[in-house]
């Protein structure tokens, strides 16, 4: 066994150092500054519009979603008793990696221009989204998977990840500036589908014991986990080049709105569900997360106050009853073991959150968005579409990225 043990190090040790010389030479030669993020003279083959803006507009945002990143998304994972300190610390490496990994595959996608991939405040925004996928898959499988194998999980998912956003984005022109879909809901079935593939009977013994490990340090996790989900999110929705001026205003106070209705929603539920009079920092912190995702999709458009209130709150009730109802199910029935609830806490909240958003595209009209039409669906203002073409698009893009996710999860596990 202790040679096992060394060898598996140093084959972990080996990919680590390959990746990342494979990272640095490719860097070399593909990788340059974007114009809008350098003071030299712009290339007439370039946009330099968005010089100012892209310095004054989306660091700030960068900086928040990069916290969003390396803090609320590491400390999910940190409730766990078993797992989660070296998780966390897995999660920065996966972050370190997959960062630069996204800048490559994603600038070939969107940011290629006569050979050369110009890296800008956006493209590092953009990285981080493919990112905070992946971190999500991971959370299925932590206790069945060693580092080693995560570093393989985020070469692969990156890929797919990169060409199911490009595939939306671009080809189909969907609006998902906060990525219900393309990170949520992508990152959710991939990482369930892996686990699938990698279901370990032996683990059902001691699946209730790590789910149900408590202690006064996770729940501090927890509470930091929550807080900074409650800070930075709104960044997080509002953080792509869609959202610009007033609309990003929509996307803000829409997020925080959906935060509201999703934590009262737990402290309504959990205590029926659950012994005790108050949830757990940790169920709060699920739920929480939920009312975030549902707002990936919507959060630029025509929610209202009110709407998203009753989108948080139904977000809100999804996580808890998922926890207690689905989750046995998937497990027994599917053999899924989704080790930190992924599937409650992303899966389904990004799916509510891709439904809300197809019935919005429906209900948009000239007059109740005026100028914002054109920034929320730039397609639909030109004539190239109509309001039920694109409420169409975005709802085949649903059932695409379910497919894109489980085939690709398969593949990986």
């Amino acid at each position: 066994m202790p040679e096992h043990g060394a060898a598996s190090r140093l084959c972990f040790c080996g990919l680590c150092f390959l990746l990342q010389i494979l990272n640095i030479l490719l860097f070399a030669v593909f990788v340059r500054y974007s114009p809008e993020s350098s003071p030299g003279r712009c290339p007439p083959q370039l946009n330099c519009s968005q010089r100012d803006q892209d310095s004054g507009f989306q660091h700030p945002r960068f900086q928040d979603v990069h916290i969003q990143m390396l803090l609320a998304f590491g400390l999910l994972v940190a409730f766990l008793g078993r797992y989660g300190p070296g998780s966390v610390a897995i999660s920065i490496l996966i972050t370190a990696f997959a960062i630069q990994w996204a800048v490559l595959i994603q600038g070939f996608f969107n940011f290629f221009l006569n050979g050369k991939i110009y890296m800008g405040a956006q493209s590092m925004v953009s990285a981080d989204f493919c990112t905070a996928a992946v971190l999500i898959s991971t959370g299925a499988v932590l206790g069945r998977v060693n580092p080693l194998q995560m570093l393989l999980l985020a070469l692969l998912e990156v890929t797919l990840c990169t060409l199911n956003e490009y595939i939306l984005l671009n080809l189909m022109g969907v609006s998902d500036t906060g990525r219900s879909l393309t990170v949520h809901t992508f990152g959710a079935y991939f990482g369930l589908m892996v686990s699938r593939m990698l279901h370990q009977p032996h683990m059902d013994k001691r699946k209730k014991e790590e789910q149900q490990d408590t202690g006064h340090q996770p729940d501090v996790f927890a509470v930091v986990g929550t807080i900074y989900l409650w800070i930075f999110w709104p960044s997080f929705i509002s953080a792509t080049t869609t959202v610009h001026d007033n609309a990003e205003n929509w996307a803000v106070l829409n997020t925080y709105f959906s935060l509201v209705g999703s934590t009262v929603a737990t402290f309504i539920l959990c205590p029926v569900l659950y012994e005790g009079s108050t949830p757990r920092m940790v169920q709060i912190q699920d739920a929480t997360l939920a009312g975030t995702a549902v707002m990936g999709m919507a959060g630029e458009m025509l929610v209202t106050p009110f709407g998203a209130l009753i989108a948080g709150f139904l977000a809100g009730l999804i996580s808890p009853l998922g926890f207690r109802f689905f989750t046995p199910v998937l497990h027994s029935r599917l053999k899924i073991q989704d080790t930190c609830g992924v599937h409650n806490v992303h899966g389904l909240p990004g799916i509510l959150g891709g439904l809300l958003g197809t019935l919005l595209t429906l209900l948009a009209t000239a007059d109740t968005y005026g100028d914002r039409l054109e920034l929320v669906f730039p397609l639909v203002v030109p004539g190239s579409r109509t309001v039920t073409d694109q409420a169409f698009i975005q709802l085949s893009a649903l059932p695409l990225t379910l497919l894109v996710a489980t085939l690709g999860g398969c593949l990986t596990g």
